[in-house]
Protein backbone atom coordinates (compact mmCIF):
# COMPACT_ATOMS: atom_id res chain seq x y z
CA UNK A 1 0.00 0.00 0.00
CA UNK A 2 1.21 3.50 -0.86
CA UNK A 3 2.51 5.49 2.09
CA UNK A 4 -0.13 7.84 3.43
CA UNK A 5 0.57 11.56 2.88
CA UNK A 6 -0.69 12.12 6.42
CA UNK A 7 2.25 10.11 7.73
CA UNK A 8 4.78 12.23 5.87
CA UNK A 9 2.95 15.38 6.90
CA UNK A 10 3.21 14.67 10.61
CA UNK A 11 6.74 13.27 10.59
CA UNK A 12 8.59 14.22 13.74
CA UNK A 13 11.31 15.94 11.72
CA UNK A 14 8.79 18.52 10.48
CA UNK A 15 8.05 20.12 13.84
CA UNK A 16 5.85 23.00 12.64
CA UNK A 17 3.53 20.88 10.50
CA UNK A 18 3.46 18.19 13.17
CA UNK A 19 2.48 20.89 15.66
CA UNK A 20 -0.53 21.91 13.57
CA UNK A 21 -1.56 18.27 13.12
CA UNK A 22 -1.34 17.79 16.90
CA UNK A 23 -3.78 20.69 17.36
CA UNK A 24 -6.27 19.64 14.66
CA UNK A 25 -9.73 18.32 15.50
CA UNK A 26 -10.09 16.55 12.14
CA UNK A 27 -8.01 15.85 9.03
CA UNK A 28 -9.17 15.48 5.42
CA UNK A 29 -6.82 13.69 3.03
CA UNK A 30 -7.18 13.77 -0.76
CA UNK A 31 -4.49 11.44 -2.12
CA UNK A 32 -3.16 12.06 -5.64
CA UNK A 33 -6.26 13.93 -6.71
CA UNK A 34 -5.13 15.46 -9.98
CA UNK A 35 -6.50 13.75 -13.05
CA UNK A 36 -5.67 14.33 -16.69
CA UNK A 37 -7.56 17.33 -18.03
CA UNK A 38 -8.47 18.59 -14.58
CA UNK A 39 -8.08 22.21 -15.64
CA UNK A 40 -11.13 21.82 -17.88
CA UNK A 41 -13.47 20.43 -15.25
CA UNK A 42 -14.87 21.01 -11.78
CA UNK A 43 -13.97 17.80 -9.97
CA UNK A 44 -10.75 17.56 -7.99
CA UNK A 45 -11.16 14.22 -6.33
CA UNK A 46 -12.33 12.08 -3.48
CA UNK A 47 -10.81 11.81 -0.05
CA UNK A 48 -11.42 10.81 3.55
CA UNK A 49 -12.16 12.91 6.62
CA UNK A 50 -11.18 11.56 10.04
CA UNK A 51 -11.94 13.20 13.40
CA UNK A 52 -10.79 12.58 16.92
CA UNK A 53 -13.43 10.88 19.04
CA UNK A 54 -15.21 12.47 21.96
CA UNK A 55 -17.39 15.53 22.51
CA UNK A 56 -14.25 17.64 22.92
CA UNK A 57 -12.37 15.90 20.06
CA UNK A 58 -9.72 14.74 22.53
CA UNK A 59 -9.92 10.97 22.01
CA UNK A 60 -8.46 8.52 19.51
CA UNK A 61 -8.97 8.97 15.77
CA UNK A 62 -12.30 7.51 14.61
CA UNK A 63 -13.83 6.08 11.46
CA UNK A 64 -13.34 7.93 8.15
CA UNK A 65 -16.10 9.52 6.07
CA UNK A 66 -15.65 10.07 2.35
CA UNK A 67 -15.70 13.61 0.95
CA UNK A 68 -15.47 15.28 -2.46
CA UNK A 69 -13.60 18.52 -3.23
CA UNK A 70 -14.64 20.47 -6.30
CA UNK A 71 -13.68 23.75 -7.94
CA UNK A 72 -13.10 25.37 -11.31
CA UNK A 73 -9.66 26.80 -10.49
CA UNK A 74 -8.06 23.90 -8.64
CA UNK A 75 -6.11 22.69 -11.66
CA UNK A 76 -4.49 26.09 -12.11
CA UNK A 77 -3.75 26.48 -8.41
CA UNK A 78 -2.04 23.10 -8.17
CA UNK A 79 -0.39 23.29 -11.57
CA UNK A 80 -1.87 20.17 -13.14
CA UNK A 81 0.49 17.80 -11.35
CA UNK A 82 -0.36 14.64 -9.46
CA UNK A 83 -0.84 16.11 -6.02
CA UNK A 84 -1.94 15.14 -2.52
CA UNK A 85 -4.04 17.58 -0.51
CA UNK A 86 -4.33 17.67 3.27
CA UNK A 87 -6.85 19.87 5.08
CA UNK A 88 -6.52 20.37 8.83
CA UNK A 89 -9.73 21.33 10.61
CA UNK A 90 -8.47 23.34 13.55
CA UNK A 91 -11.53 23.99 15.72
CA UNK A 92 -15.11 22.95 16.42
CA UNK A 93 -16.55 25.80 14.37
CA UNK A 94 -14.77 24.41 11.33
CA UNK A 95 -16.02 20.90 12.08
CA UNK A 96 -19.59 22.13 12.47
CA UNK A 97 -19.44 23.99 9.15
CA UNK A 98 -18.18 20.95 7.26
CA UNK A 99 -20.71 18.61 8.85
CA UNK A 100 -23.65 20.92 8.20
CA UNK A 101 -23.81 20.51 4.42
CA UNK A 102 -21.92 21.29 1.23
CA UNK A 103 -19.69 24.28 2.01
CA UNK A 104 -17.58 26.80 0.13
CA UNK A 105 -14.07 27.19 1.51
CA UNK A 106 -13.34 30.79 2.36
CA UNK A 107 -17.07 31.54 2.51
CA UNK A 108 -18.98 29.10 4.71
CA UNK A 109 -15.77 28.14 6.51
CA UNK A 110 -12.64 30.26 6.83
CA UNK A 111 -9.67 28.62 5.13
CA UNK A 112 -6.01 29.59 4.84
CA UNK A 113 -2.99 28.19 3.07
CA UNK A 114 -0.91 26.33 5.62
CA UNK A 115 2.10 28.37 6.77
CA UNK A 116 5.65 27.46 5.82
CA UNK A 117 9.17 28.69 6.41
CA UNK A 118 9.48 31.49 8.96
CA UNK A 119 5.70 31.68 9.33
CA UNK A 120 5.32 28.00 10.21
CA UNK A 121 5.05 28.39 13.96
CA UNK A 122 2.32 26.21 15.40
CA UNK A 123 1.88 28.80 18.17
CA UNK A 124 1.11 31.72 15.85
CA UNK A 125 -2.35 33.07 16.74
CA UNK A 126 -3.15 33.98 13.13
CA UNK A 127 -2.92 30.40 11.95
CA UNK A 128 -4.74 29.02 14.98
CA UNK A 129 -7.72 31.30 14.31
CA UNK A 130 -8.25 29.75 10.87
CA UNK A 131 -10.91 27.06 10.76
CA UNK A 132 -9.13 25.10 8.03
CA UNK A 133 -5.46 25.00 6.98
CA UNK A 134 -4.71 23.50 3.57
CA UNK A 135 -1.53 21.95 2.22
CA UNK A 136 -0.51 20.28 -1.02
CA UNK A 137 2.22 17.73 -1.59
CA UNK A 138 3.86 17.24 -4.96
CA UNK A 139 7.04 15.27 -5.58
CA UNK A 140 7.40 14.67 -1.86
CA UNK A 141 7.35 18.36 -0.87
CA UNK A 142 4.60 20.04 1.16
CA UNK A 143 3.46 23.62 0.62
CA UNK A 144 0.54 25.73 1.76
CA UNK A 145 -2.15 26.19 -0.88
CA UNK A 146 -5.24 28.38 -1.02
CA UNK A 147 -8.44 26.52 -1.79
CA UNK A 148 -10.80 29.48 -1.40
CA UNK A 149 -13.83 29.18 -3.63
CA UNK A 150 -13.66 25.39 -3.79
CA UNK A 151 -16.55 23.37 -2.42
CA UNK A 152 -16.41 20.45 -0.02
CA UNK A 153 -19.26 17.97 0.35
CA UNK A 154 -19.93 14.48 1.75
CA UNK A 155 -19.61 11.69 -0.82
CA UNK A 156 -22.76 9.84 0.21
CA UNK A 157 -22.48 7.13 -2.46
CA UNK A 158 -18.93 6.27 -1.45
CA UNK A 159 -19.89 6.16 2.23
CA UNK A 160 -22.79 3.80 1.48
CA UNK A 161 -20.48 1.58 -0.56
CA UNK A 162 -17.83 1.42 2.16
CA UNK A 163 -20.18 0.89 5.12
CA UNK A 164 -22.72 -1.30 3.30
CA UNK A 165 -25.72 0.97 3.92
CA UNK A 166 -26.77 4.60 3.74
CA UNK A 167 -25.13 6.59 6.49
CA UNK A 168 -24.54 10.30 6.94
CA UNK A 169 -21.01 11.63 7.23
CA UNK A 170 -21.96 13.27 10.53
CA UNK A 171 -23.03 9.91 11.97
CA UNK A 172 -19.73 8.36 10.92
CA UNK A 173 -17.53 11.11 12.28
CA UNK A 174 -19.36 11.86 15.53
CA UNK A 175 -20.81 8.45 16.30
CA UNK A 176 -19.14 6.18 18.84
CA UNK A 177 -20.41 2.89 17.45
CA UNK A 178 -19.14 3.06 13.86
CA UNK A 179 -16.32 0.58 13.28
CA UNK A 180 -13.33 1.55 11.18
CA UNK A 181 -13.61 -0.30 7.83
CA UNK A 182 -10.69 -2.30 6.52
CA UNK A 183 -9.99 0.28 3.81
CA UNK A 184 -9.63 3.04 6.39
CA UNK A 185 -7.45 1.30 8.96
CA UNK A 186 -4.12 2.36 7.46
CA UNK A 187 -5.00 6.07 7.46
CA UNK A 188 -6.37 5.95 11.01
CA UNK A 189 -3.31 4.02 12.22
CA UNK A 190 -0.97 6.60 10.64
CA UNK A 191 -2.83 9.48 12.30
CA UNK A 192 -2.89 7.74 15.67
CA UNK A 193 0.85 7.05 15.47
CA UNK A 194 1.81 10.58 14.42
CA UNK A 195 -0.71 12.52 16.51
CA UNK A 196 -2.07 10.43 19.40
CA UNK A 197 -3.37 13.39 21.43
CA UNK A 198 -5.13 16.67 20.70
CA UNK A 199 -2.74 19.29 22.03
CA UNK A 200 -4.78 22.36 21.07
CA UNK A 201 -4.98 25.14 23.63
CA UNK A 202 -8.75 25.12 23.17
CA UNK A 203 -8.99 21.53 24.40
CA UNK A 204 -6.53 22.16 27.21
CA UNK A 205 -8.56 25.10 28.51
CA UNK A 206 -12.05 23.57 28.27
Amino acid sequence: MRRSPAGNFGHSGQSARAGFLAKAECVIVFPLGIEAGLGMGKDYGRGAMVCRKGKEFNGRWGAPAMYALEGDSLGMQIGGESTDLILLVMNQKGVASILSSKIKLGGDASAAAGPKGRDASADTDFWMRAEILSYSRSRGLFAGISLEGSTLRPDNKANARIYGHKIRAKAILLGNKVSIPTTGRHLVRVLQTNSPRNESKQVASR
